[in-house]
């Protein structure tokens, strides 16, 4: 035994220990790093070259409280050095496809004048996380619409009639998951909507401009970042151009491929389900309504931003359940319906009691709640199935079998999206014109996959 421990409590030192560890980890997160990579990066196609600058804002130094340049504060976690790069040059046309040019950067342009607020400065994921929004919000334009996303995954999507009714339709679709998330809206942010912000913890707001009096609101999150991109209000024209995709390997080694384009941008694109089996043609019975089509392109366009395996279900213009990056179509399905009953159980609970249904569990098993509050959540729940009657189920891919299909049908949904190109497309047909009442079903004629 060492000199003098004689008489200490060994506990003492391991409290010490996980409160240095604590302190180790949050200065870890605190930390800006420096980042050694190129200020410009060439890539060359045979003949032809891309040129990419480095991306730097000015912060204060914590400790001198001198302005330095830097980056980004690191990447996916602490302790990975990261960097923003944005083309600055060349024109790259492979074969028929001419990719995106210089001068039409959003969230790799973002100035020091549009870092309104860099709270503790951006990282990797805060960026990739605003990329993600616009990369949904380009396809829609025609209302005001807000996209909330963590983890580079959408938690809420919605549009509406004005901006703050969207970011509160988007927000109240998973409370729970748009805690630290990125809110990214297609109109200026006004102060309704600042206010409405204000109240929950984000990491990141991006939009195309921010009303008089809103920053002074939003502010009151000094952690927040409050970026404006001004090229949202020109996001539609980025729904036909192609950029190129980077895929590293652990090995060094590159994969290399274009960007999809999405080829669904009405509901005329839309194809009615049939398919031939056997010498028997197979086709839906019943045609969507124009409020199913409506659903149907909404949630289509959701789609593109996000990660597969995955199955939406989407009513009246916002996200009831997202299931995603599953290996399976029937257990990603389950999963999105499983998260809609969970989410449609958490906004009640909020609304009718201001508690999570987590917390309302809490106070219940403390005795601090009478526990047929629960029970009266749960059967509202229930009855509603989650808010899944009426929807429309969207999947990224085709249905290998009906059992994807069944498993929504059951819960009440009305209409089914999804690429079609399957052997057993007529299971999932007779599956719809089998159901009371009959689920309607269109193909998209292309895959949706986001790795």
């Amino acid at each position: 035994m060492l000199a003098g421990a004689r008489n200490q409590d060994p506990s003492n030192y391991l409290r010490g220990t996980e409160a240095d560890m604590s302190d180790d980890l949050k200065k870890m997160y605190r930390t800006v790093m420096d980042d050694h990579f190129p200020r410009e990066i060439t890539i060359t196609f045979g003949d032809q070259r891309l040129v990419y600058r480095k991306r730097s804002w000015k912060i204060r130094d914590e400790k001198t409280g001198e302005l330095i340049e830097k980056g980004l504060r690191y990447g996916e976690n602490p302790g990975q050095e990261a960097a923003l790069y944005e083309l600055v040059n060349g024109n790259l046309v492979l074969g028929e496809c001419r990719f995106i040019e210089p001068g039409r950067g959003l969230v790799s342009a973002v100035t020091e004048e549009d870092m309104i607020q860099s709270g503790k400065h951006p990282g990797k994921t805060n960026l990739t996380d605003l990329d993600n929004s616009l990369n949904v919000l380009r396809y829609l334009t025609e209302k005001p619409a807000a996209v909330i996303v963590k983890h580079n995954n959408p938690c809420g999507v919605a549009c509406a009639e004005t901006i703050s009714e969207a970011y509160d339709r988007a927000n109240m679709a998973d409370r729970i998951a748009a805690f630290g998330g990125c809110a990214v809206f297609n109109r200026p942010v006004d102060k309704e909507t600042a206010e409405l912000i204000s109240r929950n913890y984000l990491e990141v707001v991006g939009s195309p401009d921010f009303e008089e009096g809103t920053i002074p609101i939003l502010a009151r999150r000094a952690n927040l970042r409050i970026v404006r991109i001004s090229g949202i209000d020109r996001l539609s024209e980025y729904a036909g151009l192609r950029f190129v995709d980077f895929k590293s390997l652990m090995d060094g080694g590159l994969i290399v491929q274009q960007s999809p384009l999405n080829r669904i941008r009405t509901a005329a694109d839309f194809t009615l389900a049939r398919c031939e089996y056997q010498g028997k043609l197979y086709e839906i019975a019943r045609k969507p309504t124009p409020e199913e089509y409506s659903d149907m392109l909404f949630g289509w366009q959701v789609e593109q931003g996000i990660t597969s395996n995955s199955v939406i279900y989407v009513k009246d213009g916002v996200t009831v359940g997202i299931g995603t990056g599953e290996q399976d179509r029937v257990g990603v399905a389950e999963i999105a319906i499983f998260k809609a009953y969970t989410k449609y159980a958490d906004a009640l609970c909020f609304r009718e009691h201001g508690l999570s249904y987590k917390e309302l569990e809490l106070e219940v098993a403390k005795g601090r709640k009478d526990e047929g509050l629960l029970k009266e959540i749960d059967a509202k729940t229930r009855s509603a199935k989650g808010g899944l009657m009426g929807a429309t189920m969207v999947s990224d891919a085709f249905f290998p079998f009906r059992d994807g299909v069944d498993v929504a049908i059951k819960e009440g949904i009305r209409a089914v999206v999804h690429p079609g190109g399957s052997l057993r497309d007529y299971e999932a047909i007779e599956a719809c014109n089998e159901a009371q009442p009959q689920v309607t079903m269109v193909f998209t004629g292309q895959r949706a996959f986001k790795h």
